[in-house]
């Protein structure tokens, strides 16, 4: 099941964009601590580098990624998910607006 909404979350109102604007997300820290952070990925091919464990969560659209060390792209659409080890980096490959969930830790 995909996300649709998130309640009782505090939301930073700025901005975080990288890669010339292909990636825009807002941090969100809910009412438990948990940090997250909501976002789109527009049409590209991007290396992201993670520090702690990251769960991206595909909300709208598909991406394909490669995880650091693999050879091989994995397709994830609406309503899946794909677990980055923390301290590594990843690999996404975007043809349509990528909306997506990142959960850290």
């Amino acid at each position: 099941m995909t996300t649709e909404k998130i309640d009782s979350a505090s939301v930073t109102t700025k901005a975080n964009v990288y890669f010339d604007g292909k990636c825009v997300s807002h941090g969100l820290t809910l009412a438990d601590g948990t940090k997250l952070s909501v976002g789109v990925i527009l049409p590209a091919t991007l290396t992201f580098n993670t520090g702690a464990p990251e769960i991206m969560e595909c909300v709208g659209g598909f991406c394909e990624y490669k995880l650091d060390g693999s050879q091989d792209w994995v397709k994830s659409s609406a309503g899946e998910k794909f677990n980055v080890p923390g301290n590594s980096k990843f690999d996404i490959r975007v043809t349509e607006p990528y909306h997506y969930i990142c959960h850290f830790g």
